[in-house]
């Protein structure tokens, strides 16, 4: 478990969990969370809705575990933004993978794949959200509803680069994984079966994070200043009891 990381409730069932966390710009170091649970103040990544809308990054997340855990949310109602499909982890070496993969490839309709399908998906996201799939009644009125609050990205695009983004503990490979065990990521994969936009996907990346380390200089910056100032603040003791019955 994240040590001295508090826990929110995810959505409406009290058994799944995220842990609200703050990303620097190198997005490697995952700060402790803030006062807030991340459902509090802007409605993240849903700006046309009324509903709260759950941004996750999927850095680090096992693929299945991350899947399973969205799926049952989305049939719970919750919306759900999942960016970084890129570097979500499969666990098991990546040859592996690829051969499974390939496999994959070689099932068709007999008469026409084009038309027929089964349609291989090489973009990670895509990815992503055929395991989603798999995982709801998306045949259904109520799991094509579900599938229709789902939506999944590489990279952090607009407007999500500006929204909290929050990881689920139960999924990460890093508390699921054995250490030592080999793994690899959906990037890599999807590159090697014909996904042709990692250097793009790479390079728009490098590009936010230097944006992202500015930012957060700035937010430092302005808490230490606000920490000085309420250190240096002269205030009597009459106000300070009254600003402590109010919250502050």
């Amino acid at each position: 478990r994240a040590v001295g990381a508090r826990l929110t409730p995810f959505a409406c069932d009290p058994s799944d969990f995220v842990v609200c966390v703050e990303l620097d710009s190198n997005d490697n170091n995952r700060r402790q969370p803030s006062n807030l649970p991340f459902h509090k103040g802007d409605r993240a990544g849903c700006p046309l809705s009324n509903q709260w809308c759950v941004v996750i990054d999927g850095k680090g997340h096992l693929l299945g575990r991350l899947a399973s855990t969205v799926a049952k949310q989305l049939l719970n109602g919750q919306k759900i933004v999942v960016v970084r499909c890129e570097a979500l982890n499969i666990s098991g070496e990546f040859f592996r993978a690829k051969l499974k993969y390939h496999a994959y490839l070689r099932k068709m309709t007999r008469f026409n794949p084009t038309r027929g399908g089964p349609f291989h998906f090489r973009a990670p996201s895509r990815i992503f959200y055929k395991a989603v799939r798999g995982m709801i009644p998306h045949k259904t009125a109520r799991g094509a509803a579900a599938m229709e609050r789902l939506k999944v990205f590489e990279g952090v695009p607009p407007p999500y680069d500006k929204k909290k983004r929050v990881v689920v503990p139960q999924a990460l490979r890093v508390l699921r994984l054995r250490p030592g065990r080999k793994y690899c990521t959906v990037g890599r994969l999807s590159h090697e079966v014909g996904w042709k936009y990692q250097d793009v996907v790479s390079r728009l990346e490098e590009r936010r994070k230097v944006k992202s380390k500015a930012y957060y200089e700035r937010k430092k910056a302005a808490r230490r200043n606000l920490a000085k100032a309420e250190q240096g603040a002269n205030v009597d003791s009459k106000t300070k009891s009254q600003l402590a019955q109010l919250g502050y």
